[in-house]
């Protein structure tokens, strides 16, 4: 749809009312990318492209480009003379598909540098640079999805979200070059569809200038990365999706950002969009650059990237990576290597006010969607409204029982009775937050092998291993995440220059653990004990969490319908006659077993179901005498309540 310049209150030819630079100033504009950025318009009859930048320092700004052959000071920008700090012209002729920076000349140290723009909808195929103009045009076919959001959203809701590094999933029609947005959408459906997942969660897509960040170090906020296609080609990929039954989670970093010299880093000369002090604008672990919170028009820009996603990729959720090093000053930092806020404590106010500022307003535009926090530290009300003191995001990863539960399943059998607690502490507070369970991409790289090989034992322990760290996490209370390549029992950690090692399904043990993923989802998706409640304790209850020595749990998941009780046996040692106690009399059918010859296990178990006998157990005035089969999580079913 064509848009028209008007000419503001001083007679230039402008995108941006008062409001709208009222708005800007204060850090509530939550749609600048259709004020700044590149925008294709008509003015005084004539087509051509709105430029607009924020450099409040800079002297002189011109816009370069292969429509100029990239000379500076052919088409200059006019500094508004309102104290934004915005910079703009209209350029006819000038259309989809140019190339362009902004030539910026400081005010400060004679320094002059030619950047990218912050706004850009795409850029070029890295390694060049250069912004493109481009629209955002296209037919969307995903209503019936967007119509049924809510439910699929909902707290009370199954969700299961299979994590995908887009570049490494599989190859392309070459071998060589990752799948296009366009050709891995039917692809990712299907493999998605069959095994039951709920959402996708794509490690960040937006424009980055290094491949082996995978996506943590953006410098395109308002582009998706032309590695594997344009926006509308990434559109297609989520509406395709979408239209297939299945939820979009993107990942979003608004915790740092690269120095790379055409970013955003000393954008006009100064640190406009990151801090001046090192002791806050710079990241020790990931030598980049912190945002300024303190700057409302870094709110701004922020706010509006995050409703750009949602609004304009229709995504349905936004994964929020690094809030810890958001939330404190004194994130990997020493003694003297941080500045004390205002009061001589270690939070970060002004990323809190952020933080609240951006659920809100995504919340209150959007209500029906997903902001997840990737937050590890014991932060009060991470998932609490705001209103009443919380951040305000939806669900909060929980890292805790991730770290925990991986380094339980890492230790020997043997010696599993002597940190039983690791298995166990997590539903103290499993509670206290709306929580995530992540078995993500961090927990396979970097030396820390996949998570088929953080199991113990031979082969088969390994997976029988698996099986039943994987079974006793869809039982436990908590949404769920899977990185891929879990579903195959990839052996080898991942490699983001590699591909997923596909043939390993033509192997049982592997098409084992597949299936068992497979029967999980369907299980989880199906039986409203096991999602209903994830956030009410009601919903969950211990039968046995004492049993060290021989390495057993027991507990009941309950929507107050139907009843639930999944047990799990950590040794390799099968239990038998083993008395579990239960609260209700009754027939306790076997719906799951990860024993079963089908995932590649023994084959042991209790023939289908088990009569509640009348002898007390467990506090319980019932019990069931069961099988637990070696390195085995069952779940039974009452079958009437």
């Amino acid at each position: 749809m064509e848009r028209s310049l008007s000419e503001d209150g001083i007679g230039k030819a402008s995108l941006f009312s008062d409001l709208d630079v009222f708005l800007f100033r204060e850090g509530t504009h939550c749609n600048l990318f259709e004020k700044l950025g590149s925008h294709e318009l008509v003015h005084s009859g004539s087509k051509g492209t709105y430029f607009a930048v924020w450099a409040p320092n800079a002297v002189e700004v011109s816009l370069i480009g292969d429509f100029n052959q990239w000379k500076q000071g052919e088409n200059m920008l006019s500094l508004r003379n309102d104290g934004s700090g915005i910079w703009e012209c209209f350029i006819p002729g000038i259309g989809k598909g140019s190339l362009y920076k902004y030539h910026i000349c400081s005010r400060y140290h004679n320094y002059s540098v030619d950047k990218g723009d912050p706004f850009s909808f795409f850029w070029e195929v890295s390694p060049r640079t250069a912004s493109v103009v481009w629209d955002l045009e296209y037919e969307w076919g995903d209503e019936d999805w967007i119509s049924r959001r809510e439910v699929m959203n909902l707290s009370t809701s199954p969700i299961s979200i299979y994590e995908i590094h887009l570049g490494s999933w599989r190859p392309g029609g070459n071998g060589s070059d990752p799948l296009t947005y366009r050709e891995i959408a039917p692809l990712l459906s299907e493999h998605v569809k069959k095994l039951g997942f709920t959402h996708v969660e794509f490690l960040p897509l937006m424009e980055h200038p290094f491949y082996g960040s995978w996506g943590y170090q953006t410098v395109g906020y308002f582009a998706p990365t032309s590695r594997y296609g344009t926006p509308q080609d990434l559109m297609y990929l989520i509406d395709y999706l979408h239209q297939k039954g299945i939820g979009v989670i993107l990942d979003w970093v608004p915790s740092h950002f690269p120095s790379d010299e055409y970013g955003l880093a000393r954008f006009d000369g100064t640190a406009l969009f990151e801090h001046e002090d090192p002791r806050q604008g710079f990241h020790p672990d990931w030598k980049s650059s912190i945002f300024n919170y303190g700057r409302k028009e870094v709110h701004a820009f922020l706010i509006s990237s995050a409703m750009f996603w949602i609004e304009h990729y229709h995504a349905d959720g936004l994964r929020i990576d690094a809030v810890a090093s958001m939330l404190y000053l004194d994130y990997s930092r020493e003694e003297g290597q941080w500045i004390p806020n205002r009061y001589g404590g270690r939070e970060n106010l002004d990323a809190i006010d952020l933080l609240r500022k951006l659920n809100t307003a995504v919340f209150e535009r959007f209500p029906h969607v997903q902001m997840i926090a990737e937050e590890s530290t014991s932060w009060p009300m991470v998932t609490r409204p705001v209103h009443v003191g919380g951040l305000g995001f939806s669900m909060k990863w929980n890292m805790g029982w991730m770290h925990d539960v991986l380094e339980y399943m890492s230790t020997d059998p043997i010696f599993r009775k002597y940190h039983h607690d690791k298995l166990t502490f997590s539903i103290w507070y499993a509670f206290s937050e709306d929580f995530l369970l992540p078995v993500s991409h961090d927990e396979v790289v970097h030396g820390k092998g996949s998570l088929l090989n953080k199991m113990p034992g031979d082969t088969w322990r390994k997976f029988a291993n698996m099986r039943v760290f994987l079974g006793y996490m869809y039982a436990h209370p908590g949404k769920k995440l899977l990185f891929m390549g879990v579903e195959m029992g990839q052996m080898s950690e991942w490699n983001h220059d590699g591909y997923l090692h596909w043939d390993l399904l033509d192997h049982l043990p592997h098409q084992g653990v597949s299936l068992w993923i497979r029967d999980l989802n369907s299980l989880y998706r199906n039986e409203r004990a096991l999602y209903s409640t994830d956030y009410d304790p009601k919903g969950f209850e211990w039968i046995d969490f004492g049993d060290a020595e021989k390495s057993i749990i027991a507990f009941l998941r309950s929507d107050g319908k139907s009843l639930i009780l999944t047990a799990c046996n950590f040794t390799p040692e099968p239990r038998y006659e083993y008395r579990i106690g239960v609260p209700y009399s009754g027939y306790w059918s076997e719906i799951l077993n990860s024993d079963s010859h089908i995932y590649g296990g023994t084959g042991h178990g209790n023939f289908g179901g088990i009569e509640a006998e009348k002898i007390q157990h467990h506090g319980r005035p019932f019990s069931l005498m069961v099988t637990l089969p070696p390195l085995c999580c069952i779940i039974f079913k009452l079958s009437e309540v």
